[in-house]
């Protein structure tokens, strides 16, 4: 019996799957996808729609958790496709889209359903520029050259994180049953505005690719590691918000050292 046409009936699966497109490039060879790193931005995908239907059901603590779970996921895709050079503009495409969903429609909409949509139109508004704002920093980063020391303004996996844990803080002070009062709500409208104007900002914030597992470390290393996730563990949401308030606040301490130390070697 001939392989010919077992040969084609899997390559028409894999069309259907998505594993292979059909298509073939300038070599000739036929063309696909990468089905390690596209997964795990599937998992970023997943969890950000996890984070909106958990906020759309009070679940907040759950929804926050997810958008933490699309942050981690979204930092591996991209190392494990460097690591296994499997780059490719399909799972950069696919990632790009990922993050809108994770990092820009998932927070607005976790912030929303918790205490900005008792502010009426402002609450709306608020939440929109969120969302506008994240895919303007998305388009942005897709656009321009990428930087390999810093990012231009705050990433929005940070912003996301940054709100997220904002919502659970806020929302664990609240007793049973009681409504979001107005100050906690415009509180949150300040934080998601000012933290929407930081994506798009000038700011230069220090690039987490820096970061790399290769190579020998110092044992303190190690340590200080272990110490860092034993803090986080220890509450989550206060650790978080501090952390991601520390790092988008970076952006401007940094701009504002570096005027006040050109202005000092300017001569009078």
């Amino acid at each position: 019996m001939s392989e010919e046409p077992t040969r084609s009936k899997a390559r028409s699966l894999l069309r259907a799957v998505g594993i292979e497109d059909g298509d073939a490039d300038e070599s000739g060879r036929r063309r696909g996808i990468y089905l390690l790193p596209n997964l795990i931005t599937t998992g970023a995908l997943f969890a950000g729609f996890y984070a909106i239907v958990a906020a759309m059901n009070g679940h907040f603590m759950p929804a926050a958790v997810a958008i933490y779970a699309a942050s981690i996921l979204d930092a591996a895709d991209g190392r494990v496709a460097r690591l296994t050079r499997t780059q490719s503009a399909f799972g950069a495409e696919y990632d790009s889209l990922s993050d809108m969903v994770a990092f820009g429609v998932a927070p607005a909409l976790v912030a929303f359903s918790w205490a900005l949509s008792e502010l009426g139109q402002i609450g709306w508004v608020v939440t929109f520029i969120y969302m506008a704002c994240a895919a303007l920093r998305l388009a942005r980063f897709n656009t321009q050259q990428h930087e390999s020391r810093s990012f231009t303004g705050l990433a929005s996996p940070s912003a996301a994180v940054l709100i997220a844990s904002l919502v659970w803080v806020l929302d664990e002070q609240r007793l049973a049953g009681e409504t979001v009062s107005v100050v906690a709500a415009a509180m949150l409208a300040v934080v998601t505005t000012l933290v929407s104007i930081l994506m798009v900002s000038n700011f230069k914030y220090f690039s987490p690719k820096l970061i790399t597992f290769r190579g020998r470390v110092p044992f303190f290393a190690l340590v200080a590691v272990v110490l860092v996730f034993a803090i986080i563990l220890a509450d989550p949401p206060r650790v978080l918000l501090a952390l991601s308030g520390l790092y988008a606040l970076s952006g401007v301490v940094v701009y504002a050292w570096n005027l006040a130390r050109k202005s000092e070697t300017e001569p009078e």
